[in-house]
């Protein structure tokens, strides 16, 4: 029997104790028992937000979060800007596009980032935009965008606001919604909320909310007024997955007990030595800017990503997550997310070095792993 590790982006290792609260029995969802719980949890979330502003959840995935930020907050043939440089900046190119939004799509390149200078040359050409999006961590290119010097520059233009994915980072690194001028933040539960799939979150700044008056576009279970109007009782316009919610306070208690602060210094930590040691073991890194959610790993020319992850996976119960797009097969990334230790991070790259071996492709996995131990010890 082999024990199962996920160094996915989601989903992720969830405590033992989180899983022992969702495996009570459940409780229905219209009872004081159950909104004194929500309660707990929509006070929990300004926390984790940085924010004093209300935070909403969807019974969706991060994906429904994001439509939601553009359904409620612009009208057809309004212009937004994309900061694309993945596929989950693409991923806001095709829903504002399906919402006959005029989208300027600015393409950064896979791996790269964008300065805030050319942010800012960007705005000054499309001064009628109504928005700006972009993703604090670009998932599938493990690349950290500079959403705090982004909100920055937005904040000066009174009728544009600024939207910014985080659904695999908030929680894992740094991000101050109100202090870093961010209009509408969102994130999902699967990622550092330690939580499977299943929810997904969204707050916005009273400028974003002032824009939901106006907006023209469809929406029905993803009408935020709904939600922000059920949120005065503790509740919910639709059925909530009950367990889920009840995961989330315990996961709220053990963040706010450990602190966000050490969290985010825990996940440095880990993406460091991770780097550092795929670095010593002469690989490369794909990120110019790397996150510190997850490590993107430039695969040698004759290793196919997609076959050595399922080779670790079945043969050492160790789950990578592959490349996507243009990336598929020819990266790996190691998630930094969830539950995990120093002896954690040991443990992926040890797999990963022993799958190559096993590819064909010889690496020094000891120097590899001497360097993540003199950082994760330190």
């Amino acid at each position: 029997m082999k024990k199962h590790k996920l160094f996915t982006p989601g989903p992720i290792s969830i405590p033992e104790e989180i899983l022992l609260e969702m495996a009570k029995p459940i409780m229905h969802h219209r009872t004081d028992e159950f909104l004194s719980i929500a309660k707990e949890v929509f006070e929990g979330l300004k926390y984790l937000f940085q924010t004093k502003n209300d935070v909403l959840i969807l019974a969706s995935s991060g994906t429904g979060a994001m439509e939601a930020s553009i359904t409620n907050l612009f009208s057809k043939g309004e212009k937004i800007i994309v900061i694309n440089g993945g596929k989950f900046g693409e991923r806001f190119v095709e829903i504002g596009k399906a919402y006959g939004l005029d989208v300027i799509d600015f393409k950064v390149e896979w791996g790269k980032t964008l300065p805030k200078e050319e942010l800012e040359k960007i705005i000054e050409q499309n001064e009628d935009a109504k928005g700006v999006f972009a993703n604090l961590c670009e998932t599938s290119t493990a690349t950290h965008f500079d959403v705090k010097s982004y909100g920055e520059i937005i904040s000066k233009y009174d009728d544009m606001i600024f939207v910014v994915d985080a659904i695999s980072s908030l929680g894992a690194i740094p991000c101050y919604m109100d202090e870093w001028n961010i209009d509408c933040l969102l994130t999902g539960s699967q990622k550092a909320f330690m939580l499977p799939p299943g929810l997904a979150f969204i707050s916005l700044s009273e400028k974003a909310w002032g824009k939901t008056k106006n907006s023209n576009l469809p929406k029905y279970y993803f009408d935020l007024k709904k939600y922000k109007n059920s949120l005065e009782k503790f509740d919910f316009p639709f059925t909530i997955p009950v367990s889920l919610i009840v995961g989330l306070r315990k996961a709220i208690e053990i963040i706010r007990q450990y602190t966000l602060e050490k969290i985010w210094e825990e996940h440095k930590k880990r993406a460091t030595a991770t780097r550092q040691a795929i670095i010593s073991m002469g690989l490369k890194l794909l990120s110019s800017s790397p996150s510190d959610v997850v490590t993107a790993i430039l695969l040698p020319e004759n290793i196919n990503g997609d076959q050595l992850i399922k080779f670790i996976r079945k043969n050492y119960g160790i789950s990578f997550a592959p490349g996507q797009d243009k990336l598929k097969g020819k990266i790996i990334r190691i998630s930094h997310l969830g539950w995990q230790d120093e002896f954690d991070v040991l443990t992926a790259l040890d797999a990963f070095g022993v799958g190559l071996e096993k590819f064909g492709y010889k690496v020094d996995i000891g120097k590899g792993i001497e360097k993540a131990k003199e950082i994760l010890f330190s």
